[in-house]
């Protein structure tokens, strides 16, 4: 059986694509740092899709355990599935720069410190699959999210210089903007119903872009429309919008 391993597996999201992949006969290594808090998921899923599943302990800001935390896996994933991030408090990390940090390096720098890793095993072996699992936020800097959105555009940069360098080595990359999504990391804020989709609906377009070896997933499909209608508002009106 194929073997995926997801990176920040406690989040709905990551729950939800762990149980996709699983329905479809993957073993699961899942990843996150309350390794405890796995232990639930794990053992429903082997139970109700008899496949293997294993839990790691995973800290994405602890930048220098990551080598050993991937060397350390007993089966080298056949993909990788990036899943962790944190939205933080915009007002926060503004005045305070432990927030902006934690925003920055949960996002950003823990997610290329590992995928570096799992990038240089992938192209040794000509094979794999890396799932980044970025945002529409990164598309175009607003003031209610801004350094969160910086975090994922620099993300989303570093998946599409990935994609392009690895493609040479056949390994495939795929970057996934989700827009809403009703999860327990949005549930403080009112989110549009038709544009906010569940944790399952992104769970299922994830594996079925990673099956036709996708470039880029927008989910809901709508939100890349939207996205081509905000990045074209010219600068001089976009700086005097609200959003």
């Amino acid at each position: 059986m194929p073997t995926a391993l997801i990176l920040g597996a406690g989040s709905d999201i990551a729950v939800a694509i762990a149980r996709h992949f699983a329905g479809e006969k993957y073993d699961i290594q899942l990843a996150a740092r309350k390794v405890d808090s796995l232990y639930p998921l794990q053992q429903d899923l082997q139970i109700r899709n008899q496949v293997k599943v294993e839990s790691f302990a995973f800290d994405a800001t602890d930048f220098d355990s990551h080598a050993a935390f991937y060397a350390g896996l007993p089966v080298k994933p056949d993909i990788t599935i990036c899943v962790f991030g944190y939205l933080g408090e915009q007002e926060k990390a503004q005045a305070n720069w432990s927030e902006a940090a934690r925003i920055i390096h949960t996002n950003y720098t823990g997610a290329v410190s590992i995928l570096n890793i799992v990038a240089e095993d992938y192209a040794a072996k000509g094979a794999g699959t890396i799932v980044g699992i970025s945002s529409v936020a990164g598309e175009r800097g607003r003031q209610s999210n801004y350094i969160y959105g910086s975090a994922k555009a620099g993300f989303t940069a570093y998946l599409s210089g990935l994609r392009n360098r690895l493609f040479h080595k056949g390994v495939h990359v795929l970057s996934v903007q989700p827009g809403f999504v009703y999860t327990r990391m949005t549930e403080h804020l009112k989110l549009p119903a038709l544009l906010t989709a569940q944790p399952q609906q992104v769970a299922k377009d994830v594996y079925k872009a990673t099956v036709k070896k996708k470039n880029t997933l927008y989910t809901k499909w709508c939100w890349k429309y939207i996205m081509l209608i905000i990045k074209s508002i010219p600068e001089g009106i976009f700086k005097k919008l609200k959003l």
